[in-house]
């Protein structure tokens, strides 16, 4: 039988984990049909099927399966250890990888990118943006993202920001159609720029509190995105009224682009942390990037 060759054997990795050739060549940055081609080849060379193929999705065979929870480890363990090479230079080196929203990039990284790159220019930072909950240990990034409470107690997190509230804001053309909301039932009447984070998911509820009772209101409108930016330009450009944070939306509360509306309704939620799991050893070039984004408030 050939012996199978390591970058075939790191493809057919990405194949079996996401169970997709589609999201695996993305993330390979080779051509799908490419990356089939790959992998029959590696079937043929070991003289065995390793992939169940159908026309809507992929899984491993029984042999698959085993090939994926021998090798998957060692490979985990090499890049380790080529990681833990850069402990041998002057400097941190190497990519990380975050998970988050691109909210908590512009309140929480955004502000201390500039001179973090500029203290560790070896570092590379890759920042993917994704509303849902992640699995940083399955999809292989370092790290998250998330509100404290919602982080898992097997990981450790390290707060990156202040506790912060949401606003409901809308733009003075859409509040000259439409009077203020005066509680948050009232929403109910208004055009709502809705988020979902998920396609399979549902739309996110707007929390409320009052006398220390939390409820949820589900406004209606045309408009639903995945990302909270486009919430908020959507609210700037009088499409309907946006719940974003606070913080995103203060310029433009400032310079009169923005009205918030029902600001004692609004609750307050525990600050962002980034979460990892729990390692031996981390990388200097990881230890580095906790340090710098700790909050010091």
């Amino acid at each position: 039988m050939k012996s199978a060759r390591t970058d075939d054997l790191q493809a057919f990795l990405a194949v079996a984990r996401d169970q997709s050739f589609t999201k695996a060549a993305a993330k390979l940055g080779v051509t799908p049909s490419a990356l089939s081609h790959s992998m029959k080849a590696l079937e043929e060379r070991l003289g065995i099927r390793l992939l169940a193929r159908t026309t809507r999705n992929v899984s491993t065979t029984e042999a698959g399966d085993r090939l994926m929870r021998s090798i998957a480890p060692l490979f985990e363990q090499i890049a380790a250890e080529v990681e833990a090479l850069g402990e041998l230079r002057d400097k941190p080196a190497g990519t990380i990888r975050i998970t988050c929203t691109d909210d908590i990039i512009e309140l929480c990284l955004r502000p201390l990118l500039a001179e973090f790159l500029n203290t560790y220019p070896d570092i590379k930072l890759e920042l993917f943006v994704d509303y849902g909950f992640t699995n940083v240990v399955e999809e292989r990034f370092d790290a998250g993202v998330r509100m404290g409470e919602a982080v898992s107690k097997d990981m450790i997190a390290v707060r990156i920001g202040p506790d912060w509230s949401l606003a409901v804001v809308g733009s003075p053309a859409y509040f000259e159609r439409h009077p203020p909301p005066k509680t948050p039932y009232d929403l109910t009447r208004h055009s709502c720029v809705n988020i979902r984070h998920r396609p399979s998911g549902s739309i996110y509820a707007w929390e409320f509190e009052k006398d220390g009772k939390i409820f949820t209101v589900k406004g209606d409108g045309q408009l639903v995105f995945n990302s909270i930016m486009h919430v908020l330009n959507s609210s700037l450009d009088g499409l309907g009224l946006g719940y974003v944070p606070e913080q995103l939306a203060a310029p433009y509360i400032a310079d009169g682009r923005l009205k918030r509306v029902l600001h004692s309704w609004c609750p307050t939620f525990q600050g962002f942390h980034l979460y990892y799991p729990n390692r031996r050893q981390a990388s200097p070039a990881f230890s580095a990037f906790v340090e710098a984004v700790r909050h010091r408030g």
